[in-house]
Parts: C-alpha cells; sequence; structure tokens
C-alpha cells in the first residue's frame, strides 16, 4: 500500500507542478489567457495516452498468457527503469524548469499559437500518468483480489497528498520548499526503484532464470522481520529482505553501483557544458 501511495504521490506533484506553472503564467499574461483552453485540452490528452497505455498492457498480458509471470518481471525492471529515469531527468531540468516553461510560452504567445502548451501538458500528464501505469501495472498483477478495495483507496490517498503538497509547495518557503522536496523524494525514489529491482530478481529466481547462488545469506528476522507490518513496509520502500539470497544481494548492489554510476556520467556531462556556455556568454558584447 505504501508504494501505491507514494509512487502517486509523487508522480502527480510533477504533473502538477508541470500544469502549475503553464497556467500561472496563462493568468497572469492578459494576451495568453486563450491559452488556457489549450491547456486543459492537453490534460485531458494527456490521461488519455495513459489510459490507452493501461490497455495496451492489458491487451499485451492477454496476448502473452503462458508467460505471464516473465511479462509480470519486466514490468517490475521496466518501472524501476523509468522511476531512475525520472530521477536523472528531474536533477538535470529542475532548476530551469520554470525558466525554460515560460521561455517557451512568451514565444508561444507572440506567435498567438498555442499548440506548444497543448502538447506540453499533454506530455506532462501522459509522462507521469504512463510511469504510474507501469509500476502500477506490477504491485496489482501480484495483489490478491481482496486487497483491491485498499489499492484504490491508496491510490485515491495518493493523490489527494499530491493536491496537498502541491499547496503548500505554493505557499514558497513558509512551510516546503520545491528544492527540498525533490532532494528528499528522489532518495526515496531511488529506494523504492531497488525495492522493484530486488522484486524482479526474485521472481527471475522463482522461475530459475536466475539461480540463487545460495539462499539465506544471512538472517536478521530478529531485529527486523520482513513479514511483519513495519518490516513489510521498510521491504516494500526500499528492497529489504531478512534473509536474502547471493543473488539478491549482488542485485541489490549492482543496481546501486549502476545509480552511483548515472549520476557521475550526468555530473560530468552537466559540467562539461558549464565552460561552453560561459565561452558563447563571453564572446557576446
Amino acid at each position: 500500500m505504501g508504494q501505491i501511495v507514494f509512487i502517486l504521490w509523487r508522480e502527480s506533484v510533477e504533473a502538477l507542478l508541470v500544469v502549475g506553472i503553464l497556467y500561472a503564467w496563462l493568468s497572469r499574461t492578459p494576451e495568453a489567457q486563450g491559452g488556457k483552453r489549450w491547456l486543459w485540452a492537453g490534460v485531458v490528452l494527456g490521461l488519455l495516452l495513459a489510459g490507452l497505455l493501461a490497455l495496451g498492457i492489458y491487451a499485451a498480458e492477454g496476448l502473452l498468457a503462458e508467460h505471464q509471470d516473465l511479462f509480470q518481471a519486466a514490468m517490475v525492471f521496466v518501472a524501476a527503469a523509468l522511476i531512475v529515469q525520472m530521477v536523472l531527468w528531474m536533477r538535470a531540468h529542475g532548476r530551469t524548469l520554470k525558466r525554460d516553461l515560460e521561455s517557451g510560452l512568451s514565444r508561444q504567445a507572440q506567435q498567438r499559437n498555442w499548440w506548444g502548451v497543448l502538447v506540453l501538458s499533454a506530455l506532462a500528464i501522459a509522462r507521469e500518468g504512463s510511469e504510474a501505469v507501469v509500476f502500477l501495472y506490477g504491485t496489482l498483477a501480484a495483489a490478491p483480489a481482496q486487497e483491491l478495495p485498499m489499492m484504490g483507496l491508496a491510490a485515491l490517498a495518493g493523490i489527494a497528498l499530491a493536491l496537498a503538497t502541491f499547496g503548500l509547495l505554493q505557499l514558497g518557503g513558509k512551510v516546503l520548499n520545491w528544492r527540498s522536496f525533490f532532494r528528499v523524494t528522489e532518495i526515496m525514489l531511488l529506494f523504492l526503484a531497488a525495492a522493484l529491482v530486488v522484486t524482479g530478481a526474485e521472481r527471475l529466481q522463482a522461475m530459475d532464470w536466475l539461480p540463487a547462488l545460495r539462499d539465506g545469506l544471512w538472517d536478521t528476522s530478529a531485529v527486523l522481520s520482513d513479514m511483519s507490518t513495519v518490516g513489510g513496509v521498510v521491504a516494500a520502500l526500499t528492497g529489504y529482505r531478512a534473509q536474502p539470497s547471493l543473488m539478491t544481494v549482488l542485485v541489490f548492489v549492482g543496481y546501486w553501483v549502476l545509480v552511483w554510476a548515472l549520476m557521475r556520467w550526468r555530473s560530468a556531462v552537466a559540467a562539461s557544458r558549464l565552460p561552453s556556455a560561459a565561452h558563447g556568454m563571453a564572446g557576446k558584447p
């Protein structure tokens, strides 16, 4: 349940951030009032695109019924990859997102061309909605039927929490600020992706696609059992296992090594762009 609340909370906040920036700019720009209709049309289009993805995944599962376990494991890994990609993207673009969006809107307003607003809002909703669909698929597919109503309530709770969080963030630094929010939640997202990778690895081991190498490498059940209520939440959000196999540990460590390498690579790319940008500014009169 905690996974569902968290992922919908974070995904919804990101979508609200983009839509909120667009709406605020359109509201305070008199010549851009006509763009609001395009903004809401984009929101609806984005929701439809996310819904089409959900239908596509459902149809694909039916076509691959004989390989359902493998398909579900693959979707878990895809969800983890999308989460890591989202964190990397926000680290690269989060600081300049508002400025870049408003710069693009100014050009659209001058040309009286609001297709850009529709595309931006549709992509924002579709992107976050698609990530949520992929993530929720793996969780819902493995859940017993009797838990589905509670998962539906958890999804609504995540969306409600996102609306409340967005309202607090709009107040500026009085209660919460965007920088702190994204810094804390990106760490939580990376741990959540680790939990998904561990779940996928365990499914592959259960299907004999991966060797366990050694079962029960250690046992910390006396300290925190992943079968308990608290331990279950920790396991779902971080990938913790009280009795992991050697393969599970290797996959978990490998995931974090890969994330570290991607972070270093992203930082190196960003640093390499700074001198060229500074040189370009220096050459201007």
